[in-house]
């Protein structure tokens, strides 16, 4: 929301609103006079995001009339209360809560139109830095929507570039750690050359958007949407290939909860929000939808599970008994690990015979994206983290049975290891202790210290270097920073300053699916 571009214009369309009585109520006339310009019309976003509940579900209420009247700290988004009054204020902020009136439709030319490429940019064929390209580290500050490109051996921040508003979900990197793409909740994808230290371009693919995949060739980009209903699929340059309606096989649209890279089987796989299937989305032009190194492997009677596409984003669909929510994938890709709507058990689905073959007790709300794997006194096995239970729960990948569960300090957000690393770190994200930051051993599978690097703010996620010799860890503070620990020690080395930094990617650690680190 920001005022017109005269303060005359302003004043008179203020005093118009104020000297009308009913229409001083009508939030969605003071939207037209005042957000429209930067909100768009139909409130679907244009300079200023989106102002629909599925891009404000964290601005509910006062919080939501506070933003009006107070701004925003890092935005373009002003003060209002020096000219609207609190009944006014809350009139707004009813307005732009009301649902939509209809789906909007974001389609291919929607898309291309959005491709805004970077005038300034000037690609380079090796690093204008010195630092090692595969040990780069990128930091998102959610406090001012900028990104730090962070030296994973100095840690000097080489560059700090400007984002779309309220990135969401992980960074993706291409297959030779050169480029980024970073996507934001109003589903704007931006393409970032790091060996250059430049924007390349952005584009809108949606209007409100959950998160990105790369294929493992770094040749399209899928962008899974809640709104509308689509599969977005864009080529290395962000120009639009596929606008895909989903549609369950009961005719039913649902939205995408996330989108995922399966290298092994170079295919996306889709997580539908609304319907009891999984997609999977074939990445090479091949007979059918799946690579010839496993179709062998469907069972006999399972051909109903397969759609009749061929070629080139052929779907295939995998029935479940409900839709299942945040995948975790085991090092193979040949298992995910869904979450059950009641929040209360996970189930294994073998994406090779395509259908369930277990299901895990998991109370308290998995954070399966969040979940990792790595070698435990011999044995492959995975952890997550619960959203409302203090506890981790660890699980042998072979037969699907519960190993153990960690009691901790309160719910937790996110898990890391490192192959070179003897310890699991895991965060308390929710609660009184979210200033707590555990470390477990890995073999023992036992808490074995509890870090405690800024009593009484939020501490979270961590980050590997390529080496695995220091672990980052974020102070998830507006007046943050990223904080470096000797990976083996568990000493404090440095703080970087920045903005309420949230996640933390490092290139070499993503693009070799570094053990540890969550896919």
């Amino acid at each position: 929301m920001t005022p017109r571009t005269s303060f005359s214009n302003l004043v008179s369309a203020l005093s118009l609103v104020v000297a009308t009585g009913a229409q001083a109520q009508d939030g969605g006339a003071i939207y037209a006079d005042l957000c429209a310009s930067c909100h768009g019309e139909a409130r679907l976003g244009a300079i200023g995001p989106a102002l629909i509940p599925e891009a404000l579900a964290r601005l509910r209420g006062a919080s939501l009339e506070q933003v009006i009247a107070h701004g925003r700290a890092a935005t373009q988004m002003p003060a209002f209360a020096g000219t609207l009054g609190p009944t006014e204020i809350a009139a707004v902020a009813e307005y732009v809560s009301q649902p939509l009136a209809e789906i909007p439709d974001w389609t291919a030319e929607d898309i291309a139109e959005s491709y805004t490429p970077n005038p300034d940019y000037r690609p380079s064929d090796k690093p204008v830095f010195d630092a090692d390209p595969m040990n780069i580290t990128l930091v998102v500050e959610t406090g001012d929507h900028h990104v730090s490109v962070l030296d994973g051996d100095t840690f000097e921040v080489l560059d700090r570039f400007p984002t779309p508003f309220a990135v969401h979900g992980g960074p993706k990197f291409s297959p030779d750690g050169h480029f980024v793409t970073i996507m934001s909740r109003d589903g704007w994808v931006q393409k970032y050359d790091i060996w250059s230290l430049q924007e390349v371009a952005r584009t809108r693919a949606a209007i409100n958007a959950r998160n990105i995949a790369l294929s493992p060739d770094g040749q399209w980009v899928a962008v899974a949407n809640y709104l509308p209903h689509t599969l977005t699929i864009l080529d290395a340059d962000l120009r639009p290939v596929q606008v895909r309606r989903i549609v369950a096989a009961d005719g039913s649209e649902s939205r995408v909860s996330a989108v995922y890279q399966a290298p092994q089987r170079n295919s996306f796989i889709l997580a539908l929000k609304d319907a009891p299937e999984i997609w999977e989305i074939a990445l090479s032009e091949v007979a059918g939808p799946f690579h010839d190194s496993f179709v062998h492997s469907y069972e006999k009677g399972m051909e109903e599970s397969l759609a009749a596409e061929k070629g080139l984003f052929a779907r295939r669909r995998i029935k479940v008994e409900e839709p299942l929510d945040d995948f975790f994938f085991d090092p193979g890709y040949r298992n995910l690990v869904g979450a059950s709507r009641d929040g209360e058990r996970g189930v294994v689905v073998n994406l090779e015979v395509g259908r369930q073959i277990a299901e895990l007790p998991l109370p308290g709300m998995p954070h399966l994206g969040s979940g990792i794997s790595w070698i435990s006194e011999g044995r492959r096995v995975m952890a997550t983290p619960h959203l409302k239970e203090g506890r981790l729960t660890v699980i042998d990948t072979d037969d699907w049975s519960v190993v153990k569960t960690v009691d901790t300090l309160g719910p937790g957000f996110f898990l890391r290891s490192h192959e070179n690393s003897p310890y699991v770190w895991a965060d308390v994200f929710f609660g009184p202790n979210k200033d707590k930051m555990h470390i477990l051993d890995k073999d023992r599978l036992e808490i074995v210290k509890t870090l405690d690097p800024a009593p009484g703010k939020t501490v979270a996620h961590i980050e590997f270097t390529k080496d695995g010799s220091h672990a980052l860890v974020s102070l998830w503070e507006d007046d943050g920073a990223v904080i470096v620990y000797d990976a083996m020690t568990l000493k404090e080395v440095r703080r970087l300053p920045m903005r309420k930094p949230s996640g933390k990617y490092n290139v070499w650690n993503k693009i070799t699916f570094s053990d540890g680190t969550s896919h």
